[in-house]
Order: C-alpha cells, then sequence, then structure tokens
C-alpha cells in the first residue's frame, strides 16, 4: 500500500515535466542538420554582444517624456520574469547608456573592444545590474528565440585519434560554424544562403587549442577529406548558459594577492593527464576552465574590477582588444563574450592616479550608476522590501517608508546655487511636481549645474537596515510610523562608516529635520482632509461656489436657494474660498474663468464635473470645510486628558476616515491625530 502511494506521488511529480520542453533544450543532430537550422534562422549564430543586446530589446520598451528628454525605459529591467526582484528603479538614463554600448558593439561599431564599467557608489545597483544580464543570459538561451549551439567530437576511439573517450565535447562550448576553415567559410556562407535580409552570419574566430588538435589528427587520418570529417565526427547539441554549471556565464573577483593565480581567468595544465598523453604542451592535458573560458559565448562579470593585479592587466587587455586569450603553453585563442566590470567611486580615483593602469583607461567605456534621485523611484526600492505581503504582524504606517526615501534622495542632492529654491523644493521639482514660477527647462538647469548629483550620498541599504531595524524594535503596539524611522536614520548616523566628516553628518542631521517640516504638512494636510471629508457638506459648498462663479462670469444674477430672491454673486464667499489657496484679489476672474472653462471642456467630452475633479479647486474647498468645521471639533482638546463625549464622537469619525481613506490603522490614526493636534495646540498651523 506504502509502495503503491509513493509511486503515485513519484508520477504527480513525473507530470510536472515538460517533456516535449526537455527534448528541445536537449536538442543533438549532425552538421548537416544544423546547417539546415541556420539557414531557417540564421540569428543561431549571433555573437555575444548581439545576443544580450537582442535578449534586453525581445522584453519591450516604453518611451516617455521627462524635461522634455524623450527616454526609453527597457522592460527588462524591471525583472518581471523574477517577480521584480532584482528590479531596477528610477536609472533610465544610466541604463539607456548601457543598451546604446551594447548596441553599438552588437553592430561592431567598436565598443566590444572595450571593457563595460559600471562605476557608482557603494549600493546603487551596479551588481543588480550585472546580476540581471547573467539571469538575462541564461532564461534568454533556454527560449527559442535566444536558441543557440555547440558541437562536441564523436567516434574518436574508434579511429585512434583519444583512444580512451569516444566523445570530446568542445571545451569552449564554441559556434559549430568555426569547423568549416576561416579561408573558405565566408564563401562558404555565401554560397549556401545562411545569411537572410535579416541578418548576416557572420563567424569570426578559429577553434581552441584542443578542438583543433582534433581536427588536424582526423583530417589527417581521412586525408584532408573534411566532409568526412565533419559528418562521421562533429554532433551539433543545444547549449544552454548557466552560471552554476559555468557555462556561458562566468564570475570573477580578485582574492588577495598572494592566492592569487592567472590561470584563474585562462585555465591550467591537467597535471594528471600529463602521464597520460605525454607532454604539458598537449591541449588534451589542459583545462579550459579559466573565467575567459567557460564565460565564452555569454558574460564575464569582473566584480571591483579595479581592484586586479597589475599581472592580470595583459589578460584583460587582450581579452578586450582582441578578443584573444593566452593559455599557459599554447597560442592565443578566439573567445566571444561580453566582459563587464563595476567598480566604486573610491577605486575609481586610485585609477586614474595609476599611471601603470592606463592603458586599461583607454579600454574602458564607463557608464556611471548613481543613487536615485527621484522620491518616487526611491519609494519603490522599500516598498519592494517592506509590504504587506513580506512584512507580517507589523503596520507600516502611511508615509513611512516615503519620509525614508525623502532623506536617502535629500542627502544625494547638492544645494541649489540659484532660482530661489529650497532643497525640498529642488527634490520636487525633480520628482515631476509642479511648483508655481517653475518650468521643466528649470530642471535641465538644475541637473545641468549639478553634475556630480547621485555620486555622492546615503545608499539604500542604509535606509533598509534603518527600517529592518524600526520593524523589530518593541515600541509601537505593533506599528512602525515615521518617526520611528526617521529617529533610526538619524541615530545611525554617529557610527555610519561611510561618512568622513563632522561636516557631512551633521548636514545629513539637519535634512532630518528638513523631512520633519514636511512630514507634518503632509499628515496636516491629511488630518484637514479627514475632517472635511463631509460629502454632502462639501458637495453644497461647491453647488454654492460653482453657482456663482458662473454668475459672476456671466454678469448674472444667482437665486438665493432658501428665500428664492435673485440676488448678487455672494463675493464674500467666493473669496473665503479662493483665499484658501492663495488666489490674490487681482488673480480671481482668471481662476474663476479657468473653473468654468474646466467645466465646459469636461461636457464636451460628456463627462460631469464634480467637486473633487479639479485639484486645486478641490484643496480650496477641503480648507474652507476644515476652517468652518475645526472649531467645532476643537482639535486642540484631544492633547488634554479629559474629552467630553461629543468631541470623541467626531474624533472617532475622522479616526475612521483616517483608516478608511489613507491606509492608518487604530494605533497609528489615533498617534497621527494626537501629533496634529499638538500642532495645532502650539498655534503652528497655517490657515
Amino acid at each position: 500500500m506504502a509502495e503503491t502511494r509513493l509511486t503515485n506521488m513519484t508520477e504527480r511529480i513525473a507530470a510536472m515535466q515538460d517533456f516535449k520542453l526537455y527534448r528541445e533544450l536537449h536538442w543533438e543532430g549532425g552538421f548537416e542538420e544544423y546547417l539546415g537550422i541556420v539557414r531557417e534562422k540564421p540569428q543561431v549564430t549571433r555573437n555575444a554582444y548581439q545576443r544580450i543586446y537582442d535578449m534586453i530589446v525581445s522584453y519591450g520598451t516604453e518611451e516617455y517624456i521627462d524635461s522634455k528628454k524623450k527616454l526609453i525605459r527597457y522592460n527588462f529591467f524591471k525583472d518581471e520574469q523574477a517577480t521584480g526582484a532584482n528590479a531596477i528603479f528610477g536609472l533610465d538614463i544610466p541604463l539607456m547608456r548601457l543598451v546604446h554600448v551594447l548596441k553599438a558593439a552588437a553592430e561592431g561599431y567598436g565598443p566590444e573592444k572595450r571593457v563595460i564599467l559600471l562605476h557608482g557608489p557603494v549600493g546603487s545597483s551596479k551588481s543588480t545590474i550585472a546580476r540581471l544580464l547573467k539571469q538575462g543570459c541564461e532564461q534568454y538561451s533556454r527560449s527559442p528565440d535566444g536558441a543557440l549551439f555547440t558541437f562536441e567530437w564523436v567516434g574518436l576511439a574508434e579511429t585512434g585519434v583519444n583512444n580512451d573517450v569516444d566523445r570530446f565535447p568542445s571545451p569552449m562550448n564554441e559556434e559549430p560554424l568555426r569547423v568549416i576553415p576561416p579561408e573558405w567559410r565566408e564563401k562558404a556562407i555565401d554560397q549556401l544562403r545562411l545569411s537572410n535580409d535579416k541578418f548576416k552570419v557572420r563567424v569570426d574566430g578559429d577553434l581552441d587549442p584542443a578542438s583543433r588538435f582534433v581536427f588536424k589528427a582526423l583530417m589527417q587520418k581521412y586525408e584532408g577529406d573534411w566532409a568526412k570529417v565533419v559528418t562521421k565526427h562533429v554532433r551539433v547539441r543545444r547549449l544552454m548558459l548557466s552560471e552554476k554549471d559555468r557555462i556561458g556565464i562566468g564570475t570573477f573577483q580578485p582574492k588577495d594577492e598572494k592566492n592569487q593565480d592567472s590561470t584563474e581567468l585562462t585555465g591550467d595544465i591537467n597535471y594528471r593527464k600529463i602521464a597520460e598523453y605525454g607532454s604539458d604542451s598537449d591541449p588534451r592535458a589542459f583545462n579550459f576552465d579559466g573565467e575567459f573560458n567557460i564565460a565564452n559565448r555569454g558574460i564575464l562579470e569582473f566584480i571591483e574590477i579595479l581592484k586586479l593585479d597589475v599581472a592580470f592587466l595583459y589578460d584583460l587587455l587582450g581579452a578586450t582588444q582582441e578578443h584573444k586569450i593566452k593559455p599557459k603553453k599554447f597560442a592565443q585563442t578566439d573567445i566571444d563574450e561580453v566582459i563587464l566590470g563595476h567598480t566604486n567611486e573610491a577605486e575609481y580615483k586610485k585609477l586614474l592616479n595609476n599611471e601603470f593602469m592606463e592603458a586599461l583607461r583607454d579600454r574602458t567605456i564607463k557608464i556611471d550608476i548613481p543613487y536615485i534621485t527621484k522620491l518616487t523611484e526611491e519609494i519603490r526600492i522599500y516598498e519592494k522590501d517592506f509590504n504587506s505581503s513580506k512584512i507580517k504582524g507589523k503596520h507600516i504606517a502611511p508615509h513611512t517608508l516615503e519620509v525614508a526615501a525623502m532623506w536617502a534622495a535629500l542627502t544625494r542632492l547638492e544645494d541649489p546655487k540659484k532660482h530661489n529654491l529650497s532643497l525640498v523644493q529642488k527634490m520636487k521639482l525633480y520628482d515631476g511636481k509642479s511648483l508655481p514660477g517653475y518650468t521643466q527647462d528649470t530642471v535641465k538647469e538644475l541637473r545641468k549645474e549639478s553634475k556630480r548629483e547621485g555620486m555622492e550620498g546615503i545608499s539604500p541599504r542604509y535606509v533598509q537596515d534603518k527600517i529592518s531595524n524600526a520593524l523589530v524594535n518593541e515600541a509601537g503596539e505593533g506599528t512602525i510610523n515615521p518617526f520611528m524611522v526617521l529617529n533610526e536614520l538619524e541615530k545611525g548616523l554617529r557610527h555610519h562608516s561611510l561618512i568622513t566628516g563632522d561636516e557631512q553628518r551633521k548636514r545629513f542631521a539637519e535634512i532630518i529635520g528638513m523631512v520633519k517640516r514636511e512630514y507634518e504638512e503632509i499628515v496636516k494636510n491629511e488630518v484637514q482632509r479627514a475632517i472635511s471629508a463631509d460629502e454632502d457638506a462639501i458637495s453644497k459648498l461647491a453647488a454654492n461656489y460653482i453657482d456663482n462663479i458662473k454668475a459672476f462670469t456671466l454678469k448674472e444674477r444667482v437665486k438665493n436657494r432658501y428665500t428664492g430672491q435673485d440676488e448678487d454673486p455672494d463675493e464674500r464667499l467666493m473669496r473665503s474660498i479662493e483665499e484658501k489657496i492663495e488666489i490674490p484679489e487681482n488673480r480671481k476672474d482668471d481662476f474663476r474663468r479657468e473653473i468654468m472653462n474646466f467645466i465646459g471642456a469636461l461636457a464636451v467630452e460628456g463627462r460631469r464635473f464634480e467637486w473633487n475633479t479639479n485639484d486645486r479647486l478641490r484643496r480650496a474647498l477641503e480648507l474652507k470645510l476644515f476652517e468652518d468645521q475645526k472649531d467645532s471639533i476643537k482639535l486642540k482638546t484631544l492633547v488634554s486628558a479629559v474629552v467630553d463625549k461629543d468631541t470623541q464622537e467626531k474624533i472617532d469619525i475622522i479616526k475612521s476616515r483616517l483608516i478608511k481613506n489613507f491606509g492608518y490603522n487604530e494605533v497609528s490614526a489615533t498617534d497621527v491625530l494626537n501629533y496634529v493636534a499638538s500642532i495645532f495646540a502650539r498655534g503652528d498651523s497655517k490657515d
């Protein structure tokens, strides 16, 4: 019985396998069959740069305008294939530059002979970009569009070329068309019409030393009959790139200089096989397992590339400029791979001052990866890690992540040199908010005058650590609020290892104060909206205002709803509303016409005007209603120990609106009401 149940369970697991996909991914065939595949789909022969560029573009793009500039967002970097685990936010311009470099390299315009160097401060997503590209390569190689192939030598034992081993895979997973000798390869591609209008097949380079050894031995065996060699002994198979299996994706990380050897990059002699093959210069006695070797056909990531010892420089320079490496005891070997490095600011400054690294600088395309300076994008980073699906048993009060992101973004901005702007206003302009008197041209000017913006400041990692500290703190009754996080951020400044001086520490602390003041305005606004959220009262006020401005603009009289008498428009009512959003006396006519035109435009589209349709009018109405109702609610009494029953009922209504409309829970709604009440008690509120 138990055995039957076990079999059934095994069968259920087996049913989950896509056996058809498995066969496709492990396809094998002869060289003739592969030529048929190439003729039908020549893209299978793409080089590494072409494949990575096509992989990125295959996920689609979005075009949008920012500060009058057309930008492209590449969907690949949203990491939707892994539910956004490694999504990149707010770096559309640097990523555009990266993709443009890859495109130019794919076209063969020169960047393919360079190291692509991602440069930026710690925690700015350099490693994440590299990780995304490596993961993307893996997944793309498993898709029909990203298919690529390699080959192995078979039937060797019977020929005497390799008595012990019948199958000998290409050690560097090379393109099968490389078995066509270079001197007639191009002619063969043309005559067989392997290219088409969309893609021209071009295969550069020669076989690796081990495959070349086998090829020469077989050509000798068959007296130069190439057709017999490839028909009998070349077996083509589908190639799947894999970082874990070290196929087509390599990663190199500098270590202690005493334990570092260039063979880590180019492979080493297999001393156990020397006795078998008789010589250490026999390529079959060589392990082609260096990072350059195994990354062939894909991508090689150099972690902290500028920490490389100078001795490694020669291998790197040859690999980039010539696309060749020099394994020990063998001739130069062709490689086809994207070389991607990343480094931080301090290491790059050392490179600029090191004359021995001049050749590397000349062969490097540097792409700056700065911190995010756009608030909404920075918020998305923290929302990805701290959301209700991940944080169980804790409520994150509204604006908690926003104030943390606001502080991080402000630390990365330079003080405005002109325009009479505050740092907070500059942040808002960068975030796409509109401020009176400032335009998109202002934003462009601000960015031009701040060339190093985003290259310094606080990293997202520090903020994430402090949010985590607040979450595990026992205070807060299961809720964390903005002040708990801001307190953690401020306390951590004393011990932050990347803060170099007291002046910088003082500036970051001052920015905490700016954020607190901004948060005060946000929550006062929310409480005001909660107080004035009486739908009937605000609808009546809106209708009354619209009737009056309509009569005013048309120079008519308005009917009093209570007396039925025709009266002049109520100037006092209209001004009491308009003054709430600082419409001056000399601009009131323009504002009233603007509202009437807005209503007319909606009518043309067949849409109905509601009190909250126009943002400026909505804010003015809310503030007016708040002004009319706040005295009856007496918020100041909240800070006293005694609250009468009538006031408590009104407070409970406000609290329920905060919970329903703004995302608070019971604890955080009570906290924010107490906080705003203390502001009113101080007399700090703005009318």
